[in-house]
């Protein structure tokens, strides 16, 4: 039996494609196959067979070195891509086989999201290439192990829209709301007390201040009277 990176939770509703030891670069594959991941069935298709055409790119993020911009790759944000024809077209064969696996599983192709896209290094395999002086060097390939996995989106339940008579749910929910209620008139009512309370005592140091001032007042004659009047 084939392993999978990752197993799924419902089996029955996702349809699987590998491939295994596959003769395109690991690099380009990895590169082409990430830009996938999300995408509906049929947008990676036609996506697929534009950058066969060279009228988009796949977008070289991570392994980068030496790649070329071009302005295609602004789609996705970044200024280096390319176009490598052999990894797409073997990404597109895999989809292909996991769309007919899919049909046969008797799901709906137009629901399908690539939900998971795993690109591994394979064994490498060894070549030889002769050099000057009689000397050789290895000429290694790079291939991969590619797998996809498709699933049909879940669609979401909409809530229940609320009415205007509401009821509650239960005599727990009634006596919290009106607990709550309570509490805030509870509030309201500390509020309104301390602020009464504040204002009662402003107006007492006003009345204070003022009779202070009277008394004073009332000395400062009382004095100005006992002086004898000047000749």
């Amino acid at each position: 039996m084939v392993k999978y990176a990752v197993v799924p939770e419902n089996p029955s509703k996702v349809a699987r494609a590998r491939g295994n030891d596959i003769r395109v670069h690991f690099k380009n594959t990895r590169e082409a196959a990430m830009v996938l991941k999300g995408m509906r069935l049929k947008a990676a298709e036609e996506y697929l067979q534009a950058v066969l055409d060279h009228k988009r790119c796949v977008p070289f993020r991570r392994f980068n070195g030496g790649v070329g911009r071009t302005g295609q790759a602004k789609e996705w944000g970044t200024t280096q891509g390319r176009w490598p024809q052999k990894s797409v077209k073997q990404l597109i064969n895999l989809l292909r086989n996991a769309k007919a696996n899919a049909k046969s599983k008797g799901l709906t192709t137009g629901n399908l999201f690539i939900t998971h896209v795993a690109v591994q290094r394979a064994q490498r395999q060894r070549r030889r290439t002769y050099r000057a002086h009689g000397r050789i060097n290895p000429y290694m390939s790079s291939p991969s192990h590619i797998e996809f996995i498709l699933s049909e989106k879940e669609k979401a339940v909409p809530l229940p829209t609320k009415t205007g008579n509401t009821k509650p749910k239960n005599a727990y929910s009634a006596k919290k709301k009106i607990v709550t209620l309570k509490k805030a008139r509870s509030a309201g009512h500390k509020l309104r007390k301390t602020f009464v309370d504040k204002k009662t005592k402003a107006k007492a140091v006003a009345a204070k201040k003022v009779a202070a001032r009277s008394k004073i007042a009332a000395k400062k004659a009382a004095v100005a009277a006992k002086k004898p009047a000047a000749k």
